[in-house]
Parts: structure tokens; sequence; C-alpha cells
């Protein structure tokens, strides 16, 4: 029995490690490649913090297995090694830790500061949008065509619901605010996360590389119609977002006149 627990604790990084090398090849990864040059940058922090701690996992667990099958496989008159108390010891899991810790950190500031800090957003990138989250649905508001957009609505701006448009192969950004409770804004796709807080006006910079339709999700318990508050992020050519937002002005400009002319000379 204590042969067998110590092949238990062999046999789980074992898995692991088939498991992490198959992965790939049968799908069991992400659900799609990143859509956004940001998300490239977030994958790949992913992988490293992955590799980390797969071989920190594996390392341990290997460590615990060799330990019991000594144990185990050990002669009863021999004696046993005491480390506990090791001044040594201790320094080397604090200190190696610590250095791990700063080296994910130090990784991570570029990245996180290009998403999160505004001086460092794209300078090409344009305010497409006011994408305002709401039990459950997302509010979607247009700046008039030929404006730019405000934090404040002004007449001719166009509205829709659950549905963003946005151009392709450049830097957009849309302020996110929330008319109730915290929601978050989600892209898997496109790894866009940003979290709509009460009372405030936050501004979120991405880039769509192909032209798609993307999933836009909430990511922050709301309510209890949580799980239906979905989108679809569409991104399109220039021209093809242009024309989408002529033709948002004039559905939302008809008052039925000329079908009523046309009717009635009918």
């Amino acid at each position: 029995m204590k042969k067998f627990w110590a092949l238990f604790f062999f046999f789980w990084p074992t898995v692991a490690i088939i498991t992490c090398l198959i992965a790939p090849s049968r799908g069991w990864w992400f659900p799609s490649p990143p859509m956004s040059r940001t998300g490239v940058q977030i994958d790949g922090l992913f992988y490293l913090i992955l590799i980390i701690v797969t071989i920190t996992f594996v390392g341990t667990q290997y460590a615990l297995g060799y330990a019991l099958w000594k144990g185990a496989t050990k002669e009863t008159d021999s004696k046993a090694v005491f480390s506990h108390g090791s001044h040594k010891l201790e320094i080397i899991w604090t200190i190696v830790p610590s250095f791990i810790l700063v080296f994910i950190s130090l990784s991570q500031l570029d990245v996180l500061a290009e998403i999160r800090v505004i001086s460092k957003f794209p300078d090409k990138a344009v305010r497409v949008a006011e994408v305002t989250a709401r039990q459950f649905e997302w509010r979607i508001r247009y700046p008039k065509p030929g404006t730019e957009l405000t934090t404040e609505e002004n007449p001719g701006d166009l509205y829709f619901v659950n549905e963003l448009h946005v151009p392709i192969g450049k830097p957009v950004i849309i302020n996110l605010r929330t008319q109730d409770v915290q929601h978050a804004f989600f892209s898997p796709q496109l790894r866009v996360k940003q979290d709509a807080v009460p009372g405030l006006v936050i501004p979120v910079w991405f880039d769509v590389q192909e032209v798609g339709t993307y999933d836009l999700v909430c990511a922050e318990l709301c309510g209890w119609g949580h799980y239906k508050m979905k989108a679809r992020i569409v991104a399109q050519s220039q021209s093809s977002v242009e024309k989408y937002l002529k033709q948002l002005e004039a559905d939302q400009n008809a008052d039925g006149t000329k079908a009523a002319t046309a009717d009635s000379e009918e």
C-alpha cells in the first residue's frame, strides 16, 4: 500500500505532461486563435505562466512521489534524514518563488500598460462607439456620421442593441459604461475584457485582424439574466461600416411618410 501512494503521485504529473503534449492536436486548447494584436501578447503571457505552473506542479509531485517511494522501500533499520527546520531549505523555497513572481510581474508590465494606460493607447485609435451595459443587454451609441464620439449624447447619434460594428485592421476605442450594476465587457476571441463600473466611463481599445463576427458577453455575474446577456462584434471593412451607419441613420430617421405616400398613390 505504501508503494501505491508513491505510484499515485508519479501517475498524475505524467498524465499532465501527456495531456499538455496532445492537447493542441486534439483541440483541447483555446476555442480560437487570438484575433487581435493584444490577444497574441496575452496568449504569450498565458503560455509563460502555464509553463511555469506545469514545471512547478510536475516537479513537486515527482518529488513527493520520490519521497514516498524512498520511505516505502527503505530498510527498517536504516536511519531517517530529518530536514524539518532547515534554514537552507527555508531560504531556497522562499527566494525561488519570490524570483518567479517578480519575473512574471515584470513580464506583464508592458502588456498591461498598453491595454490599460490611456497614454499608451495607439495614436491612431478612433473612438467608434459608446457601449452601455444594462441588465441584460448591450446598448450601442454611435456618433452621427461625420462627427466624433463624445461622452454626452448629441442630436443625430445612432443607437442599436447587442451588435457593435467596427472596422478591421485598425485600433478602435469604445467608451464603456453601465446603467445599473457592475458588468464586464468580454470578447473571448479578441481576448478583450474590462469591467463596466457604475459611475465611470472607461475607454477600451482593441483591434480586429480579420473580417468576422465575434462574441460579446458579460463576464461578471450581474443578476438572474446574466446568462443571456450576449451580443456580437461585427468586424468589417471601413467602407462596410460606413455603409452600415448610413443605413442605420436612415432607418432611425424614417418616419413612414414616404411609405405612406407610396401606399396612397397605389
